[in-house]
């Protein structure tokens, strides 16, 4: 009985988990978390109802054959064999799929690296060869341990606080002077690897103006523990007037109240 009813206590602990789970969402602030949210909800939708059923098999298993003395092998049900395995390829196909969708947005995977060996032919020698987006872009560059911004309509610099207006896209284009760091911003979805030679770009939209927190994801020396940022989401207006009024200077970000 005790084997039983520590079965029946953990199906119910795992059913409580899920619905909290499936309850405790909040608003994405940013269309990346938006995607990788809305990506993570879709595979548990459909990994919450195979888990109860494989939990409810394993109770109706434990209860059934409890204590046999004499067990039987399973007969073949070759029908039995096609279905899971269709059913299993029909699962990894939804999953296949539900991922390929949100990794080609050019919100998440907005480009390719562009490597040093083709820097020289295509003409990216610096920030200011890097081709066009449309989007307001701010230049991200990493050092041992500290992040610097660079917002070139006004050639405006911060140091460890990166700004960008709201409800606009934005692309941060990024590079190191040293090692390889990352940056990464986990309330809005923003991960990205800067390396010495090579500009990778990342791309967002925020439609909450506040401060956000974003760390170096790859270690990358004895200062790694302290090489965080602020990425600081203001309301267009904003932006402009705070890049007007500091143009060629070294300034703090604005309060985004």
């Amino acid at each position: 009985m005790g084997s039983r009813r520590r079965t029946i206590v953990a199906l119910a602990v795992a059913t409580l988990s899920s619905l909290v789970a499936l309850t405790g969402t909040v608003a994405a602030q940013s269309k990346n978390r938006e995607l990788i949210d809305g990506l993570e909800y879709q595979l548990l939708y459909v990994a919450l109802p195979l888990t109860l059923f494989v939990l409810v098999i394993l109770v109706y298993a434990a209860v059934k054959f409890y204590d046999n003395d004499d067990p039987e092998p399973t007969t073949e049900d070759p029908a039995l064999e096609i279905t899971w395995t269709a059913a299993t390829a029909i699962i990894l196909l939804f999953v296949g799929l539900s991922g390929y969708s949100v990794l080609v947005s050019p919100y998440v995977s907005p480009s390719q690296a562009l490597d040093s060996d083709n820097r020289s032919q295509e003409g990216f020698e610096s920030f200011a060869d890097l081709p066009e987006t449309g989007d307001e872009e701010v230049y991200v560059t990493g050092y041992q341990w500290e992040w610097q911004a660079t917002y070139p309509g006004a050639n405006v610099t911060t140091e460890d606080e990166i700004v960008i207006p709201a409800d606009e896209n934005v692309t941060l284009w990024l590079t190191s002077d040293d090692v390889i760091h990352s940056l990464f911003v986990s309330d809005l979805g923003i991960k990205q690897d800067a390396f010495p030679g090579r500009y990778t770009r990342a791309r967002t939209i925020v439609s909450e103006p506040g401060r956000y927190d974003a760390v170096c994801a790859e270690f990358c020396g004895t200062g790694h523990s302290r090489m965080d940022a602020d990425v600081v989401v203001v309301e267009p207006e904003t932006y402009d007037r705070w890049l007007e009024t500091n143009e060629g200077n070294v300034t703090a970000a604005p309060e985004p109240g």
